[in-house]
């Protein structure tokens, strides 16, 4: 039998809006696996993803999220497990009818480009996947600017990305002016994990301007380096790749207070149009 539709574009939505994309199909399987499952290692296996990866999605769709989708509770089988908030299945609710509606507008279009042919189609196909970029830095927080003060070369910018939490970043004067920055513009501040370091004594002085206390929520052991993760106060997390020297010697274990210290020149700022 012939394929009725062989060039036809498939549906893979990905919502972000001036946020970033945070939610994509398989993020959202990994959501409704959880509601399912009440476990994120079973709700891993089930999508498929390697339980760092599927930890890793719930960070970032927590990050970007007005509030959590995800929570950790108390009291499963295993003394724990996870859960999607009400306002998580409003989320899975909406992607899911907001894909149904794409993949129709998709058809449509296909239908009306059949006098291009396949193979504009195609060329078509291959630009929408050199354009999608993805970021290496594990770190993302999304607010709006609270301050900006010009420092001559250079301009120091606050972003607020919870009621209680604010970054400090410095850039140029020429970045800035680019990305058109201005109090109340919504901003993305990319931080590699590399760049946080990890403090547990709260009398300590330093420098870096930016400190975000949390609580251990998880720790990936590695042969020279660990990756730890921070539950903030929002719900939000950020993570740290600190050696594991290091972390045995801060005594860094789930359930730990700990803060994550970054330099404000570390901050890397993205706006959209």
């Amino acid at each position: 039998m012939t394929d009725p539709a062989p060039h036809r574009f498939l549906a893979r939505l990905a919502i972000g809006a001036e946020a970033g994309t945070a939610l994509s199909d398989v993020r959202i399987r990994l959501l409704e696996e959880i509601d399912r499952r009440g476990s994120i290692s079973q709700a891993a296996k089930a999508v498929p993803l390697s339980y760092k990866a599927a930890w890793d999605a719930v960070d970032a769709v927590n990050n970007l999220a007005p509030e959590p989708l995800v929570v950790r509770v108390t009291g499963g089988r295993q003394g724990g497990g996870t859960q999607l908030t009400e306002y998580g299945r409003r989320v899975v609710a909406m992607y899911r009818a907001l894909e149904i509606e794409y993949q129709a507008t998709l058809d449509r279009l296909a239908a009306r480009l059949d006098d291009i042919g396949p193979v504009g189609i195609r060329e078509f196909q291959t630009l929408m996947h050199r354009m999608a970029m993805k970021t290496s830095a594990r770190n993302q927080f999304t607010g709006p600017i609270t301050g900006l003060r010009d420092g001559g070369v250079d301009y120091e910018v606050r972003l607020r990305f919870d009621r209680d939490t604010e970054i400090v970043a410095v850039i140029t004067k020429e970045s800035a002016e680019n990305l058109g920055l201005a109090i109340g513009k919504e901003v993305c501040a990319l931080v590699k994990s590399s760049s946080v370091l990890l403090m547990t004594d709260g009398d300590l002085r330093i420098t870096a301007r930016n400190r975000l206390w949390g609580e251990v929520a998880a720790v990936h052991e590695g042969s020279v380096n660990d990756e730890v993760t921070l539950q903030l106060p929002s719900g939000r997390s950020v993570t740290a790749v600190v050696t594991h020297g290091s972390c045995a010697a801060l005594g860094l274990a789930v359930g730990v207070p700990a803060c994550a210290i970054f330099k404000s020149s570390s901050v890397i700022l993205a706006a959209w149009d």
